[in-house]
């Protein structure tokens, strides 16, 4: 296999293109939303989504060459509980309650977290279970203990522990080790250093450090391996985060947009911000105002980095927007954005 060429950090310069329409989706598959994007070493892309097949694998240009998650894409349909308390509708078949988080690890490994059936999946490339961590019973609410609604899963590439963000029923971040094994854990809810309003997401930066996306505190929040805070710095309802492939060790965040009564308001969420590591902003691109345009997001959730630069995000956008149209309908869901200079 040819050696990629390494990705130099983004700059001020640095240019970003949406790419329009990405993503063929086949006949008889019902995305509903992309809820989460990861790729692997190959550059393919794997995104976690809340249709009739959970796991659908693209190629960089757009092309299905895989899928998986379900017994039986085309069985009825079922009535869940979103973390929020609301009605909604999934799939019997699938092996997974309700699709949220999605982590390519070092080894190509597809680690999957399922909110509302609290756990987490470990699989191969083709699906296959190789570990399960939860029982599928929710821990008590801001207990503290595993699990309460997992929100996300990081993976140390030196020593494969688990990074888990438990976010929607605990105001916590879970340390394990590759077995899944609890190390430690910390976090409380709160406004101060080591507290959380909804930790959301999470990424390893190097090997000795973790970013959360305190998201309700409009906030990441950086800590040693061991939970011991670093830095924090101001985001507008950082969701999703990543650092940057090969030599760009920036760090890319997503933010959601604004409350309903600031609906229509510019420049407030909706967009991607790469930071340096000191919190420093150096670029972002997004369009001020959200909608379905190709330079627009409506309800950003997670993001990945290929080897080129380019940059993919997943949107939950029926969720956030599209079941309260008149009549409800499936949105823009998976953006890419191609590195075009810099």
């Amino acid at each position: 296999m040819p050696v990629k060429p390494a990705t130099k950090p983004a700059t001020s310069d640095t240019v970003y293109e949406p790419v329009p329409n990405w993503g063929n989706i086949p006949h008889g598959t019902w995305l509903k939303e992309a809820t989460a994007v990861a790729v692997d070493s190959d550059d393919r892309v794997y995104l976690f989504n809340r249709g009739n097949r959970p796991v659908l694998v693209f190629d960089p240009d757009g092309n299905v060459v895989d899928s998986w998650g379900t017994d039986d894409p085309f069985s009825a349909m079922v009535e869940l509980v979103d973390p929020y308390g609301n009605k909604v509708q999934g799939w019997a078949g699938n092996r997974y309650r309700r699709a949220h988080a999605i982590t390519i690890d070092a080894e190509d490994n597809v680690w999957l977290v399922d909110d509302v059936g609290h756990s987490i999946y470990k699989n191969d490339k083709k699906g296959n279970q190789l570990l399960r961590i939860g029982t599928g019973e929710p821990a008590p609410r801001e207990s503290g203990d595993m699990f309460n609604k997992p929100t996300d899963v990081a993976i140390s590439a030196t020593t494969g522990e688990v990074f888990i963000t438990d976010g929607y029923g605990n105001s916590r971040v879970h340390r394990l080790d590759a077995e899944g094994n609890h190390i430690q854990s910390w976090g409380a809810s709160g406004t101060g250093h080591g507290q959380f309003s909804l930790p959301h997401n999470l990424a390893l930066v190097g090997d000795d450090r973790v970013i959360v996306c305190d998201r309700e505190n409009h906030r990441v929040q950086m800590f040693t391996l061991g939970g011991e805070f670093v830095k924090a710095w101001h985001v507008h309802k950082a969701v999703a985060v990543e650092q940057g492939k090969g030599e760009d060790t920036n760090i890319y965040i997503a933010e959601q947009g604004p409350p309903p009564v600031q609906r229509g308001v510019e420049n407030l969420g909706h967009r991607v911000g790469i930071y340096s590591q000191e919190g420093e902003l150096i670029t972002h691109f997004g369009a001020a105002l959200p909608g379905e345009e190709p330079d627009q997001f409506l309800w950003p959730h997670s993001l990945a980095i290929d080897s080129r630069g380019d940059v993919y995000v997943a949107e939950v956008s029926f969720v956030e927007v599209g079941q309260h149209l008149d009549p409800p309908r499936a949105m823009m869901s998976i953006r890419k954005w191609r590195r075009v200079s810099g």
